[in-house]
């Protein structure tokens, strides 16, 4: 996007890089910066991306990841529409500009400072724990996990799968180095299957004599 201020898009959840995330746009602001999004796609100019940003309360988090339109997917008589995007890059909000008719901002792009693939005797371990930890939260006897090499971003594509919250994906999108990523994800899918392991322990005990917790 050069020296383009960037369409910015606050809302109340975190986007990561290769993420897909379904959108509904029903605001008039956000319909006009979609359709100059759509624009540019068409005409196969730079400025087809919108960053996406988190917001709390009247407060936007400084990093946000820019959001490419794959499809939309729907539109309605009254201008809405829904539309599938793909997270893309990372971004560092420097200013933003409040003149247009939606918020803009000046940005500054950025990629891990190291590699952003992981060595397979790294990758390989957090596949396998991610595949359990699908398994067992969608109740499933076996788990296809689909993350072809080379495992680029392989620590934001495993999260985006999961039920993390907000805060643990915006740490993440802040780390600039995929095994320090992957190694916290790994730590942080231990907790959530031992949650699960706890929850399963209840339910069980709560079906057998009606006194679990």
């Amino acid at each position: 996007m050069g020296n383009e201020l960037l369409p910015l898009f606050p809302l109340e959840l975190v986007l990561l890089p290769e993420e897909p995330l379904p959108l509904h746009i029903f605001e008039d602001r956000y319909k006009t910066m979609i359709g100059e999004c759509l624009q540019a796609k068409e005409s196969g100019t730079d400025r087809q991306e919108f960053g996406l940003v988190r917001v709390q309360g009247k407060a936007l988090s400084p990093v946000g990841c820019t959001a490419r339109i794959v499809s939309v997917t729907h539109k309605y008589d009254d201008g809405r529409m829904d539309i599938l995007t793909v997270g893309r890059r990372r971004f560092e909000i420097l200013l933003t500009n409040e003149e247009g008719p939606y918020l803009r901002g000046a940005v500054e792009y950025f990629d891990d400072d190291g590699p952003e693939t992981p060595r397979d005797s790294d990758a390989e371990p957090a596949i396998e724990q991610f595949r359990e930890a699908l398994r067992r939260l969608r109740q499933a006897a076996e788990m296809p996990v689909h993350l072809p090499r080379p495992y680029r971003y392989l620590s934001f594509r495993m999260a985006a799968a999961l039920p993390f919250d907000l805060d643990f994906k915006q740490q993440l999108l802040l780390m600039r180095n995929e095994s320090e990523r992957l190694d916290l994800l790994r730590r942080a899918m231990d907790v959530f299957l031992n949650q699960l392991d706890q929850m399963q322990a209840a339910q069980k005990k709560a079906g057998g004599n009606g006194h679990g917790r």
